[in-house]
């Protein structure tokens, strides 16, 4: 009945065209975002294991790949408890909010040619902004907890996400002088070719301009690559979920599913972020060598191709990140908005002004 109602008023058209956009926007929660947090799970515990001398999971499944299957079940089966001293309509939708804000950040990403999933022109500046929408769920969740480990652990996380923002702009910025597109994919497509093309090379083409800008290129990865690191929460910027301090930090209170959100929301913004350094330097979802599909004469073939290649860029940095977690300690909060406020951003502003002078050239 709803159904013809709703055909009625806009037209089967109207509605088949909605219910294709909705299946469209689904597509990389169910297909991507699901099974790359479930990998990423276990890489976690088995990078962590393999360097500390250990095995890891190892009885569920084969060398425990199943484990993460069955925590995400007992996860989904466990008992929602709400504290009865918190603000409850902050604290429940506030595990929907930092989600809704990490997945809303793959709408811009394009994983190939063929499959993007909004091809704004503002693409980058889209992400950035709306993973603003994870600082604000985060200090809800601190704030209407009422409880004090996790007030300081998300106040840390807003003021920190805050500050290494601004490097990060500043970087991005500087590649949107380069290339003069705020599109992901016009960055993409723009890097096609091989390896030296891509813009942590210099750019495309060969000139005096993309020489000169390599060690420029150079420092801005290293720059947005630290900074994302923080705006993650990763190590050595992880102390809004200190352990020996905070307990877990903001989402101390919080447990089953809304626990779950939290920690699925991280994981999707470790790749966003990893995705996002990929497509400004490393070539997005272009081959560093070429397609086998050229080569084979089979067209169907690339957008696979790209896809692969994308999402190997995107875990190698992902990887990075927990590489990074058992090798660093953790520094102390002045060290840590030191490193933002007294090395990034001054470096980042003189990088953004050399690449002016030299893109003048």
């Amino acid at each position: 009945m709803m159904y013809d109602f709703f055909v009625d008023l806009f037209g089967n058209t109207v509605i088949a065209g909605i219910a294709s956009g909705i299946l469209m926007s689904l597509l990389p929660l169910f297909l991507f975002i699901l099974p790359y947090a479930l990998l990423a799970v276990l890489a976690e515990r088995k990078v962590s294991a393999h360097m500390q001398d250990r095995l890891g999971p190892m009885r569920i499944g084969w060398h425990g790949w199943n484990q993460t299957i069955a925590d995400i079940i007992k996860l989904i089966q466990k008992e929602d408890i709400v504290a009865s001293d918190t603000d409850k309509p902050l604290f429940n939708f506030a595990p929907v909010l930092v989600f809704a804000g990490s997945y809303a950040a793959f709408a811009a990403i394009p994983f190939s040619s063929y499959y993007i999933g909004s091809e704004v022109d503002l693409g980058i500046f889209y992400i950035i902004a709306v993973t603003g929408l994870v600082v604000a769920g985060i200090l809800m969740a601190g704030w209407a907890s009422n409880n004090k480990y996790s007030l300081l652990g998300s106040m840390r996380s807003v003021a920190q996400i805050v500050s290494y923002e601004i490097p990060t702009m500043l970087v991005v910025l500087s590649l949107v002088m380069v290339s003069e597109t705020m599109s992901l994919h016009t960055l993409s497509e723009m890097q096609t070719g091989y390896f030296w093309n891509w813009y942590i090379f210099g750019g495309p083409g060969f000139s005096l301009t993309k020489f000169l800008l390599i060690p420029s290129m150079l420092i801005g990865f290293i720059i947005i690559y630290i900074s994302t690191l923080a705006e993650v929460n990763r190590v050595p910027f992880d102390i809004p979920e200190a352990e020996s301090e905070l307990v877990a930090g903001y989402h101390t209170e919080y447990s089953g599913m809304k626990f779950a959100m939290f920690f699925l929301a991280e994981y999707a913004n470790m790749y966003a972020v990893s995705a996002i350094v990929a497509a400004l330097f490393f070539g997005g979802y272009q081959s560093p060598v070429g397609y086998l599909g050229n080569l084979l004469g089979v067209e169907w073939l690339i957008p696979i191709e790209q896809f692969l290649w994308f999402a190997a860029k995107g875990l190698f940095f992902v990887f990075v990140q927990m590489w990074l977690r058992w090798t660093l300690p953790r520094l102390r909060v002045d060290q840590l908005m030191a490193v933002s406020w007294k090395y990034l951003i001054p470096i980042a502003f003189v990088n953004l002004i050399v690449i002016g002078f030299i893109t003048l050239i």
